[in-house]
């Protein structure tokens, strides 16, 4: 091994820019066809796009909605759910003709690989310690990067090296699975958010067929029945402002913890792009580290339990006798009254 050669990652090629706009904002891997072309004209495989619809709308026989996971923009599908929605045949015969030209390229290297990169960055960092030499290496036992006379002379002469082009790319790629991994989070805290949005709406329609039930119910009643209407009718309200009130809070949570998770992943994907290996190096395990913590913390958030929008507790039977009228509660204090008649 030439511990004197330092190799710098080269700017991307067409072919490489064209993969990344040909991969799909949800398996961040290259479009798998068939492929469907949103309303907003965003693409998407229509397999991850049929996933995100019917984990969104599991009961989904009549249609459903379908929010862009590039733009947010909402679709409102019909019964045939994304499989209604229009193929981009011009995107899959880009995807056809990119896989053939990469094929043709696959035996131009030895065994298939590119040729090793040519140092021609000029603003290589400098060892600190040898102030002419440029950092080239990275070492293994102390988890640096340092410049061969560091490893000959220096304090790193003992130590296991690697060529800093190898550890930097091996990194790279730890990165880009971090990258990954909190998109996925991100994404997960949309669709979470997108849910309790309909949900404080589902909630707020409950609170107000509650509200209508229970007027209908006491304008029969009158005098006596007045002033149990207003406290039922309180109690209706007062569930709706709490569930609604939690939801609005773990609501701002989830945009507090997105906002972070968005402005983490921008600072990952410039890290990524950077030309210089040692300088991506040195802020590497920093940004992993912050990755990892972005997405536990995405994980750890609380959700709502399952039925949380339900209010049918509240209703009212009024079909007790007027002896009930003054005791009358919501239907199961209703029965509980019913039965302590019964038993006087």
């Amino acid at each position: 091994m030439d511990i004197q050669t330092g190799q710098v990652v080269r700017p991307l090629s067409a072919m490489e820019s064209m993969e990344r706009q040909l991969s799909c904002p949800i398996c961040l891997d290259m479009f798998t066809k068939p492929v469907v072309i949103l309303p907003c004209q965003h693409n998407l495989c229509r397999g991850c796009a049929n996933d995100l619809y019917e984990s969104r709308n599991p009961y989904h026989y009549s249609g459903g909605t379908f929010r862009c996971p590039t733009c947010r923009f909402e679709v409102v599908l019909d019964r045939h759910g994304v499989f209604g929605l229009q193929r981009n045949l011009l995107v899959e015969n880009i995807i056809d003709i990119y896989k053939q030209q990469q094929e043709s390229k696959a035996g131009d290297g030895p065994d298939g690989e590119d040729a090793p990169l040519k140092d021609t960055d000029a603003k290589q960092p400098r060892c600190s310690e040898h102030e002419e030499e440029r950092i080239n290496i990275f070492c293994i036992t102390c988890q640096t990067p340092t410049c061969s006379l560091c490893k000959v002379f220096g304090q790193h002469k003992d130590c296991e090296v690697s060529p800093l082009h190898a550890v930097y790319q091996k990194q790279k790629g730890e990165l880009r699975s971090a990258v990954e991994l909190l998109a996925a989070a991100n994404a997960c805290i949309q669709a979470t958010m997108a849910q309790m949005d309909d949900t404080c709406a589902l909630i707020q329609e409950n609170g107000e067929l509650q509200r209508r039930r229970l007027g209908e119910s006491f304008d029969l009643l009158f005098a006596i029945l007045e002033e149990r209407k207003g406290e039922l009718l309180e109690r209706v309200s007062g569930e709706e402002r709490d569930k609604v009130s939690v939801l609005r809070a773990l609501t701002e949570t989830y945009k507090q913890q997105l906002q972070l998770g968005v402005q983490l992943q921008e600072r990952l994907t410039q890290s990524l792009q950077a030309n210089g290996a040692a300088e991506f190096l040195l802020a590497a395990k920093q940004l992993q580290e912050e990755a990892r913590q972005a997405a536990s913390g995405a994980a750890a958030l609380q959700r709502p339990e399952p039925g949380y929008e339900s209010m049918e507790h509240l209703s009212v039977d009024t079909s007790q006798a007027e002896a009930l009228l003054a005791v009358m509660d919501f239907r199961h204090g209703g029965e509980e009254a019913a039965r302590d008649a019964d038993r006087d």
